[in-house]
């Protein structure tokens, strides 16, 4: 009995390092069609201990057959347009033709009802813990365009398969199965395959899969590849030969990675030192091929290098090509080895990955800085970006989600983060939280859990909990804080010094948690600059004393190494002999933040209105790049028409709450001058609460706010329009509603006015779809009435039906005061909404009306308006009008060309030109957000 037992056990540790599963494949790739047939046996062994009656096969070819699988949601929710408007020929598809079982006979199959791009096989008897069942499949596979995923059929007619068969889901207490959402994360057991492959014999084939065959024939050639504990077989099928071979010690890597120029020599020296440094900290890589693409890189670059355009080379020769392969490699070895569960658990991939790089640059780049070279050039190096280190991007990057309380913790499902999360955010964070736990520990602990992690766990599906068990068995410190508050949480970290005591021989620092956790935080006695003493402060959760010796320490700081990504650092510095903790710094353009300085930007400004011309000055202001609570702005400038000074000032706060709807309270006040007319001038000052409210799901892009404020304004008076109050105040209470989405777009907001002569309500909705035909409709009613009116002098404050007299001074009208001529045909969407001027062009009682429109082909619309217009003592009247609309960007830039209205047939009507309206967003920020709208 003890031989059997200890021939059991053995037999079960070798198992353990080999796949259970069998996949046999024949295909035949179809090129005109952009289709492979494929026959396929699967043998699945249950390794569970529950019988099992179906099982379920990854089908993610499948995610591509039309817009409303998760994958095309997925899409929509981030402004990806090309997948939504794509021809159907550039769709991918799996047609089922049979699924056989173990006696030959047809398996009943269907798809789980949301899942798409997963099969539900049924079997035909119970599959008992142990045992295998075998699988034949009969398929076809049409290829996607390469345009969605960057995998796919190119242009060229090139193939780059990725997810191109079926595979088993795994199970593991449960069937654990996602959709494709191109995270690039599918979930495998580790198996053996083998695959025969009839292409055109003119093709090249680039795969980590080891070639046995080649069988030529007519035109045609058959390969035969086959693999051992693959979860990933990744195939290139191309008619030029792309990739490199580079051999390094014992591994072949089969790339294409852009290698800058680099000859041949170099690319194999800088590939083999990568594939050293990985396996001296993790141990060997099990297979002799890597697989490295292109598209591997570009769908996870290293962000800043990625961005750079190719005749700017900041860096070494070499260091580019170096960072992207080794990023590129690291993510290959760790996706292909470490098979913890991708969609819920990437964290520690993504922590052992960001460490490993950072570790790289510090053993081979030690003095390399973020920017390159660009460090040394005047001007430049003035600046504190020029003295930030190639590894502070990490801390940097992940702090502007934080700053702007949008990070999300390490935990959360890869399909649930923000884009930015999921590209760079929380790997950064997961690579510096490792860099911040080694800090702390002082040893080498951490190095060696990975490596014990790696080497025992390696192709075996394993929970992110057994990396948790090896930290803490490794270490006689207690950790938990790391996985509770870091990793499980995206709870800040933020400390300050509360107070410095001085004695004779020692210096008493309080120190201060502002935030709800158990971190650790690093404490240090500084002189001129350099560290003399270091103590870690931890195990409390409010604030702490500690006694640190007095010797020569000038000043004591808190995590001045910057180990730690903690929110706000600038509290972090007490002077033990001076009154000033930290010098006023002026610095020319903004800059990344300095928490050692007090500091003040200042930059050259420019605006331009018809009245004021071109107007420039300084804006003085505290705003760093990342974002700051506290802001404060000046911005003079002198007008060259208005030969005067014009300008804007304004200081604002915001409290932000993490994890609750109600997520931020700001208040604050502004003002601004600038010209209305040619020589008249407005003042404009504005104290303002506003609370913003958004779902807790962050993906959901629904936001709501509540503004409440007081607009006073004072006006010259212009002695050819004399008005009854050229100076006035309103109270204005503005809630709003948003719902922004590519295929459908909801919006609304109620708006509420008192003044001393006047009260009114208004309400507006928007609403946008997009249809899966490509037909779009756009829907808007607008309804406003005055509570009561006492003003008989003019109609500036009515209800305007096309041009709104924008007496608050909130729309960015480049001549609001022009009755004719181009400026007066700038259109903003507000009230009434009408693109043709029609009369009444105001309604001093109320007003109602509906604006519509839909598309012809791509960016050309037809509109059409109709409306009620209500003024005292009259009666209603009914107004309509109709013509097309060109959007090239919806919202920024649109012309409208109107032609029927009650004027009638507008296009044959003299002056026509002068009817015609335009939307044009010249302002930054409005700008600024049409691009960041896909990444937050």
């Amino acid at each position: 009995m003890k031989g059997f037992l200890l021939y059991f056990i053995l037999l079960a540790g070798i198992s353990c390092g080999f796949a259970q599963n069998q996949i046999d494949i024949n295909a035949e790739l179809d090129v005109q069609n952009h289709s492979f047939y494929i026959q396929q046996q699967i043998k699945y062994t249950n390794t569970s201990d529950q019988a099992l009656n179906e099982i379920y096969l990854n089908d993610w070819a499948n995610a591509f057959k039309h817009k409303v699988t998760p994958l095309a949601r997925r899409f929509a929710e981030e402004y990806v347009r090309r997948f939504h408007f794509a021809r159907e020929e550039e769709r991918g598809s799996t047609l089922i033709f049979s699924i056989a079982g173990n006696r030959g006979n047809f398996l009943n199959w269907d798809r789980p009802a949301g899942y798409p791009d997963i099969l539900k096989i049924e079997l035909d008897s119970p599959l008992k813990p142990g045992e295998t069942y075998t699988l034949q499949l009969n398929y076809k596979v049409k290829v996607p365009s390469d345009k969605f995923t960057r995998f796919g059929v190119d242009n060229e007619k090139n193939f780059k398969l990725r997810y191109w068969y079926l595979t088993p889901v795994v199970y593991n207490e449960g069937w654990q199965f996602y959709s494709h959402k191109n995270l690039g994360n599918q979930y495998n057991s580790p198996y053996d395959i083998k695959i025969s492959l009839k292409i055109p014999e003119n093709y090249h084939i680039g795969t980590a899969l080891n070639q046995t065959e080649i069988v030529s024939e007519e035109k045609q050639k058959t390969l035969k590849l086959e693999g051992s504990n693959r979860v990933d077989s990744k195939i290139y099928i191309t008619n030029t030969q792309l990739f490199d071979d580079i051999v390094t010690e014992g591994h072949q890597i089969v790339t294409n990675v852009e290698d800058d120029g680099l000859q041949t020599g170099i690319k194999g020296l800088i590939v083999q030192r990568i594939m050293r440094f990985l396996e001296q900290r993790l141990g060997e890589y099990p297979h002799k091929k890597l697989f490295v693409t292109r598209e591997d890189y570009l769908n996870s670059p290293v962000y800043g290098l990625n961005q750079l355009p190719n005749f700017i080379r900041p860096f070494p020769d070499g260091f580019q090509y170096d960072i992207k392969q080794m990023k590129t490699i690291t993510s290959y070895f760790l996706k292909n080895t470490l098979l913890v569960n991708p969609r819920d658990e990437q964290w520690v991939n993504d922590a052992i990955m960001i460490s490993l790089m950072m570790d790289y640059v510090d053993t081979y780049y030690p003095k390399m800085k973020l920017i390159g070279n660009l460090s040394d050039i005047i001007g430049v190096r003035w600046f504190h970006a020029a003295d930030l280190e190639f590894n502070d991007q990490y801390q940097f990057l992940y702090m502007n989600m934080a700053r702007m309380n949008l990070d999300q913790p390490l935990t959360m499902a890869q399909d649930s983060l923000v884009k930015f999360n999921r590209n760079i955010a929380n790997s950064y964070k997961a690579g510096v939280g490792i860099k911040y736990l080694e800090d702390y520990l002082t040893t080498d602990a951490v190095k060696e859990s990975v490596s014990e992690f790696y080497k025992n766990y390696h192709l075996k599906v394993t929970p992110d909990d057994t990396f948790e068990e090896i930290l803490k068995k490794n270490t006689t410190k207690d950790i938990s804080w790391f996985f509770e508050d870091y990793v499980g949480s995206n709870q800040k970290i933020d400390f300050r010094i509360k107070n410095v005591e001085k004695t004779e021989d020692s210096l008493r620092v309080t120190v201060l948690n502002k935030k709800d956790n158990r971190m650790p935080v690093s404490l240090y006695g500084l002189n001129d600059g350099n560290i003399t003493y270091k103590v870690w402060v931890d195990n409390f959760e409010k604030e702490k004393t500690v006694s640190l010796p007095r010797g020569n320490i000038e000043r004591v700081a808190l995590n001045y190494e910057k180990k730690i990504p903690e929110f706000n650092q600038r509290d972090n510095y007490k002077r033990v002999s001076t009154f000033l903790n930290k010098p006023l710094q002026f610095r020319l353009f903004q800059d990344i933040e300095d928490p050692r300085y007090t500091q003040i930007f200042f930059m050259p400004e420019f605006e331009y209105n018809l009245y004021d011309g071109v107007a420039i000055g300084p804006k003085v202001y505290n705003k760093t790049i990342l974002a700051k609570n506290f802001q404060f702005e000046i911005s003079p400038k002198f007008g060259f028409t208005s030969k005067t000074v014009v300008g804007s000032a304004s200081v604002m706060n915001t409290h932000q709450f993490e994890n609750e709807k109600l997520y931020a309270i700001r208040y604050g006040v502004g003002g601004t001058r600038f010209s209305y007319g040619y020589d008249l001038f407005y003042n404009k000052y504005s104290p303002f609460l506003i609370f913003a409210y958004r779902n807790k799901y962050l993906r959901d892009n629904e936001h709501q706010s509540l503004m409440i404020r007081n607009v006073s304004v004072q006006r010259d008076l212009d002695p050819e329009n004399p008005v009854d109050e050229p100076n006035y105040n309103v109270f204005n209470v503005k809630y709003r509603y948003s719902n922004p989405h590519m295929s459908h777009h909801t919006s609304a907001t109620f708006d509420y006015q008192l003044a001393e002569k006047f009260s009114k309500i208004s309400l507006s909705l928007e609403y946008r779809k997009l249809f899966r035909s490509n037909r779009q409709i756009n829907l808007r009613f607008f309804a406003g009435t005055f509570l009561y009116n006492d003003d008989r002098g003019d109609d500036y404050f009515s209800f305007a039906l096309d041009r709104p007299t924008d007496y608050l001074f909130d729309y960015n009208y480049y001549g609001r005061s022009q009755g004719s001529g181009l400026f007066s045909q700038q259109f903003i969407m507000a009230e009434g909404g009408f693109k043709s001027k029609l009369q009444p062009a105001f309604a001093n009682q109320w007003l109602g009306s509906v604006n519509a429109s839909t598309n012809l082909w791509k960016w050309i619309f037809v509109y059409g308006d109709m409306g009620l217009v209500k003024n005292k003592h009259q009666d209603a009247k009914f107004l309509y009008d109709s013509g097309v609309r060109v959007s090239l960007v919806s919202d920024y830039f649109e012309v409208f060309f109107p032609v029927y209205s009650n004027l009638g047939w507008e296009v044959g009507q003299p002056n026509y030109d002068q009817k015609i309206r335009f939307i044009v967003a010249l302002d930054l920020n409005t700008l600024i957000k049409l691009f960041t709208r896909r990444w937050y």
